[in-house]
């Protein structure tokens, strides 16, 4: 198939993530057996923040981290960028609870700026503040009287009317916004590959293309790789939508594959000609269909969504990074609401997997006989956020000084059960061919 006009040609599926960050040396492959006080399957935001959080708190303690393929090689190098608070699929039904599930969500992003200060890590990120966009007169209407109300118990949101939006981010048919000056940007292929050396410094054994092929559960847990296999006391699935090839929450998740694209870098002035002001990191909207975008630090739009092309479920978790009229119909949607960027060709476009439950709620606990199969999964699109705190919350299961989560939705949280295969690809797009829409369930979106 041709490429359209205004996409590169692609021989891969490097975000600009990976393609703006030179690969270091690999970690080696495990090869013979080993043991370890805690075994992670995974080497994205999850697998990694649980590891610092493990090392730094119990050093004497042995942690084996295990990757298929390279760092950050999954959903926590292939996504949209966007460091967002609160949890999808929540309805908090009150400031308190609301304040309460935004600070929780909050300190994940005060944990990823801590440690790239703390260990003076060369990462792309700013933390500038995100916009949740309105296309609705009424949804902006009711988002500022709920702001309103969140301003009252210690919510640091803004609404932005109609007018006074163009000054930051001028998006056709926007409505108004509320503004997060919490939120931010974070290059997740730069935080994983500089938080490396730091985790390995902390004693952490990592190994690279190392695909675990089996776990066999027990007091002792034994995770069997193509040349050794780790004895583990305690094990921690981080691997999100991966996990049901590990033959774990086959029913309860189902990976969608996001198609992202990214623009050629252009300088402040170029962009705030366009509409985009520099003192803001990013946005998403309120459509059904969530469209999302990103300024980065190099001075690139990432921009997703929008779109039911945008979203790829294919029976048997296969990928459609390679299907060019998907891509176009996410650049498309960018410039519908960034008509004089047209001029700016995209530079990159990939597809990152997305794990989704069905309420669209995330949930981290432990499970298993022996209870010591610790797991973090589900995210729904909030995974730079919610994956990075979900190593503190592994950490506190494990320790047993959880009693701080309980209550956060994510907590434990019940993961509804989804029909087996084929049937959950025909009801899916049945949904969304009648539709238009993704069967969802809405939660709080400030």
């Amino acid at each position: 198939m041709a490429t359209p006009a205004g996409l590169p040609d692609i021989d891969d599926n490097r975000s600009t993530w990976a393609a703006n960050n030179p690969a270091p040396e690999p970690y080696s492959p495990l090869v013979g057996d080993t043991s370890a006080d805690v075994a992670i399957v995974g080497g994205g935001f999850t697998g990694m923040s649980t590891a610092y959080h493990l090392a730094r708190r119990w050093p004497e303690r042995r942690v084996v981290l295990l990757e298929a393929k390279r760092l950050a090689n999954g959903g926590s190098g292939r996504n949209g960028g966007l460091m967002l608070n609160w949890v999808n699929g929540v309805e908090p039904g009150d400031p308190e609870r609301a304040k309460s599930i935004f600070d929780a969500t909050r300190e994940g992003i005060d944990i990823i700026e801590g440690i790239i200060k703390e260990h003076a890590l060369s990462v792309r990120w700013r933390r500038d503040g995100s916009l949740h966009v309105h296309t609705r007169s009424h949804g902006a209407e009711i988002a500022q009287a709920e702001v309103e109300a969140l301003a009252g118990v210690g919510v640091p949101l803004r609404f932005l009317s109609g007018r006074d939006l163009p000054d930051t981010l001028r998006l056709a048919g926007a409505r108004g916004a509320v503004l997060d000056p919490t939120a931010g940007h974070l290059d997740g292929v730069s935080y994983l590959r500089a938080l490396a050396p730091v985790v390995a410094g902390l004693g952490v054994a990592i190994h690279e293309d190392t695909p675990v092929l089996s776990i066999v559960e027990g007091k002792e847990c034994v995770l069997t790789t193509p040349r050794g296999t780790v004895r583990a006391k305690a094990i921690v699935l981080a691997t999100n939508a991966y996990t049901p090839w590990l033959g774990y929450f086959k029913d309860q998740i189902f990976p969608l594959h996001a198609h992202v694209v990214s623009t050629e870098a252009r300088d402040a002035a170029t962009w705030a000609a366009k509409g985009w002001s520099p003192g803001v990191a990013g946005f998403d909207d309120d459509l059904d269909r969530i469209a999302y975008g990103c300024m980065t630090t190099r001075g690139e739009v990432v921009f997703g969504g929008g779109h039911n092309a945008a979203y790829g479920y294919r029976y048997g978790g296969k990928t459609s990074w390679d299907q060019p009229a998907d891509f176009e119909s996410v650049h498309r949607r960018f410039l519908q609401y960034m008509p004089d960027a047209a001029d700016i060709p995209v530079a990159h476009r990939w597809t990152g997997p997305v794990a989704l439950t069905w309420n669209r709620i995330c949930a981290m606990g432990v499970r298993g006989e022996a209870n010591n199969v610790y797991y973090a999964l589900g995210y729904s699109g909030h995974g730079v956020t919610l994956a990075n705190l979900a190593g503190k919350v592994l950490c506190d299961l494990y320790s047993g000084a959880d009693e701080r989560w309980r209550g956060q939705p994510f907590y434990r949280g019940p993961m509804a059960w989804m029909p087996p295969e084929p049937l959950r690809w025909i009801g899916y797009h049945v949904v969304t061919a009648l539709t238009g829409k993704s069967p969802r369930k809405r939660g709080v979106r400030h």
